[in-house]
């Protein structure tokens, strides 16, 4: 049958390159050859609910205008597809080759993730290489759910240390911060770090406490500018006002400094 059809298609070429008026002729007196679904259905095949053409039936693919079984292998369940393999593998399997489906390794101490395609190593388990190992938890520690780092975190108050868990030396007037990078504690607010230790910020006249990281740790008040570690009053010139911050000033608009003092511009 296959011969047949190769035959045919090859003289239809033929005649159809020697003559088009004989090529449009035999177009419309030949039946159309199925391809691709369409066409007269086929043997192991069912005409489409809707439009034209034709479908494979379940447990066969399409192979131009024909419908051939498929070899299922061991494992496998047809898919309904009647392109490509027309089938895949069961849950717990993988394709292998194109032609069989093979057993998906799982380690001790392992499951079968619920997509069916890789495994996870059980809690209390970590994965080195195509294994799961024994999570050693040291003292003032728990269990992580990264099961290919460490598999555990030290407990707060704590810092990793090569195998185990330190306490971390907090002085007087800190606190923790629980920041998983840079510092293990800060100091209270009204307090600087100085040399591992917190001492108390020494705020002057007319100044407030600043939370800002760089600086003394305080700010003048509006009105008042920082000289040294006190606080002196900003003496503002005639056609002159405090700028945006307070703790300087610039001229009113239509003068410019000159000699410390605003004159008019010129």
């Amino acid at each position: 049958m296959t011969i047949f059809k190769t035959v045919g298609r090859a003289l239809v070429m033929r005649l159809a390159n020697a003559s088009p008026l004989v090529g449009l002729l035999i177009c419309l007196t030949l039946p159309t050859l199925a391809q691709d679904g369409s066409g007269s259905a086929p043997a192991n095949a069912q005409d489409r609910r809707f439009g034209s053409g034709w479908n494979c039936d379940i447990g066969y693919r399409i192979d131009g205008g024909d419908c051939l079984l498929i070899d299922l292998p061991a494992n496998a369940y047809a898919t309904g597809r009647s392109y490509g393999t027309g089938w895949a593998c069961r849950r717990g399997f993988e394709e292998v080759s194109g032609v069989t489906c093979a057993a998906i390794f799982v380690p001790e101490n392992a499951f079968l993730m619920s997509s069916g395609y890789d495994w996870q190593c059980e809690r209390g388990y970590r994965q080195f290489r195509e294994s799961c190992v024994a999570i050693t938890l040291p003292e003032h520690a728990f269990l992580t759910e990264d099961r290919t780092g460490s598999g555990w975190v030290c407990d707060r108050g704590f810092v990793a240390e090569a195998s185990g868990c330190s306490p971390i030396a907090v002085p007087e007037n800190g606190y923790l911060t629980n920041a998983k990078y840079g510092a293990a504690w800060a100091c209270e607010r009204g307090f600087a770090e100085v040399d591992g230790r917190c001492d108390a910020i020494a705020i002057p006249d007319n100044a407030f406490l600043d939370t800002r990281s760089s600086g003394p740790g305080w700010r003048c008040e509006r009105g008042y500018k920082a000289t040294e570690n006190a606080c002196s009053e900003v003496e503002v010139p005639e056609n002159a006002h405090l700028d945006r911050d307070g703790n300087s000033w610039r001229c009113d608009r239509g003068f410019q400094v000159a000699s410390g003092q605003c004159v008019l511009g010129r």
